[in-house]
């Protein structure tokens, strides 16, 4: 498994798994909870103001980061900071919710590369066939799984030409 996506590689089908809206309006009730709880202690003003900046940079950064990234192009199928090139790709699966609940719960290899997003109903299953790699499979949460795992598979067959 390489770790470094390639960057020239044109992108077949590319998905930022994105934290839902929710998730960015809620943000700023923690900013509102850290304000109050800092009057209370009878703190400064400037002091209150800047730990409530720090905290609504601090949470945002936070939650642009737990997006992910999935690209797939000619070079491989990259999920996150990880590439698998097609030559080392089996079969491609998708699940849908119920089956993606399934394959990331008990039923899941420890050795698997694993990129969940709790918010992605759907996922794909790819096989690894590279010998000298232990990962026996990914699963990659996605929000369009028969998508993405039509785009694969339309890479796979390209590759293999």
């Amino acid at each position: 498994m390489v770790t470094v996506p390639p960057d020239h590689a044109s992108p077949r089908y590319q998905e930022r798994l994105g934290v839902p809206s929710s998730w960015w309006l809620a943000a700023p009730g923690l900013g509102v909870v850290v304000v109050i709880a800092l009057v209370v202690t009878n703190l400064p003003l400037p002091v209150v103001v800047g730990c409530a900046l720090v905290v609504a940079v601090l949470v945002g950064w936070l939650l642009y980061r737990y997006g992910a990234r999935i690209n797939v192009s000619d070079d491989g199928l990259a999920a996150g900071r990880a590439v698998l090139p097609w030559w080392a790709c089996g079969e491609i699966e998708a699940l849908d919710a119920h089956q993606a609940r399934i394959a990331f719960g008990a039923g899941a290899d420890a050795r698997a590369y694993l990129l969940l997003r709790s918010y992605c109903g759907g996922a794909i299953r790819v096989e690894v066939e590279d010998a000298s790699d232990p990962t026996p499979y990914w699963l990659i949460s996605t929000r369009r799984p028969n998508t993405l795992a039509q785009a694969c598979l339309h890479a796979q067959r390209s590759a293999a030409r």
